[in-house]
């Protein structure tokens, strides 16, 4: 590490303040533990039959809102082209379309699946919502991004799918003009929790896990939902919403992603519903400004999650989304974990950058850099995914 980026992490992590020696500290943050009804959840059934619905059911309300279909019946897959052997021969590739339709139209995701030749049949798979260029999952390898870098995951034994969420709806102010929102007759008469982007973005998501159910190449059961920035906010809810995501990976979320909304550095509810008014339901704008008002906090929405793996990552200064914020937040949803016998995160010690925590079945970063998704963070994903036996 250079002088000049030693100095800019201490600068960065300098202007996080006093919560890394104390996260989560004095945010009179709700308790994920107590029912609304004052019930106070001391089990892991109580968890599942009472306080989880609870929660989510408050996320679909006052943050991401409400999908209209779950599974659609016209769901159908057609694989469009099969190589059985990419990547000079140590993958098969499929290039797969999954077609949905409704009242409003049709549409179709189109996924790309890298399975590896020489390991484990069927494989465990990281599937990742990508809110960046089409370039950036490019199927015929011409182009190799540290996004996703498909050989990389190839090479350790996993499958490697990507699609982009653009293929559900458009990232623009337009979005509610465009894909599913018109397909399924959300585009006008929006009601307070009618659905946004992001909880679209993660049906998307579901309808890949659709696929991957029929895929005999596949571990259906060890499937990764994977998301950097906007995408990590997707894979969060996917994650909470689908539990057949046996493993949750929220790579720089920040904001209504994996930072706890109170006492947040950087980014506020305020700012991203000015920037991105489609991402959230109506009723989110409510609390521009007002985040202690809220009944819920990002916590809750990690402890979801329970008992899957879960991995929240930060970059050191990317104090947008404010590293702090997304480690307090794993630090509160472990007590859930505790709920099922298991460790959540294991230590409320911010650490130092290149340092990961892997102690229990959530498990936390720090990367030296921007905010970007890097090779090391998938690397880190990866053996997060190997130390528990995937």
């Amino acid at each position: 590490m250079n002088n000049q980026t030693r100095l800019a992490i201490v600068a960065a992590l300098a202007l996080l303040g006093s919560k890394a020696a104390s996260p989560g500290a004095d945010l009179n943050l709700p308790d994920p533990l107590t029912a609304l009804d004052g019930t106070r959840i001391t089990s892991a059934r109580q968890w599942q039959t009472l306080r989880r619905g609870e929660i989510l059911e408050l996320f679909r309300t006052h943050v991401y809102g409400r999908a209209p279909v779950g599974r659609p019946e016209s769901l159908r897959f057609s694989v469009t082209d099969l190589q059985p052997a990419a990547m000079d021969g140590r993958a098969k590739r499929k290039l797969v379309e999954i077609h949905y339709a409704g009242a409003g139209g049709a549409g179709v995701i189109r996924l790309v699946l890298f399975t590896p030749r020489e390991a484990r049949n069927p494989a465990p798979c990281f599937l990742l919502i990508n809110n960046r260029g089409p370039e950036n999952i490019d199927p015929d390898r011409k182009v190799k991004s540290p996004f996703w870098p498909a050989e990389l995951i190839i090479g350790r034994g996993y499958a490697a799918a990507a699609f982009m969420n653009s293929d559900v709806a458009l990232d623009t102010r337009e979005s509610f003009q465009s894909g599913v929102h018109t397909v399924f007759g959300t585009a006008t008469n929006r009601k307070p929790d009618t659905w946004g982007t992001i909880a679209a973005w993660a049906w998307g998501a579901s309808r890949v896990m659709d696929y991957l159910e029929t895929d005999k190449d596949i571990d259906a059961k060890r499937v990764a939902v994977v998301g950097h920035s906007r995408g990590g906010k997707t894979a969060l809810w996917a994650g909470a919403e689908d539990e057949r995501f046996g493993m949750v990976v929220s790579n720089d979320s920040g904001c209504t992603g994996a930072a706890i909304t109170r006492g947040k550095r950087g980014e506020r509810i305020q700012d991203i519903n000015r920037a991105f008014p489609y991402w959230f339901c109506e009723n989110y704008k409510k609390y521009n400004g007002r985040e202690e008002d809220l009944p819920l906090d990002q916590h809750m929405l990690l402890a979801l999650s329970a008992p899957r793996l879960l991995y929240v990552a930060s970059a050191s200064e990317d104090t947008w989304a404010d590293p702090t914020s997304e480690f307090s937040a794993a630090v509160h949803a472990s007590p859930v974990y505790r709920l099922f016998g298991d460790e959540g995160l294991g230590t409320s010690s911010f650490p130092e950058p290149e340092s990961p925590i892997h102690r229990g079945r959530i498990a936390y970063h720090l990367r030296t850099g921007k905010h970007n998704l890097t090779e090391y963070d998938w690397s880190r994903y990866l053996d997060f995914a190997a130390k528990h036996g995937w």
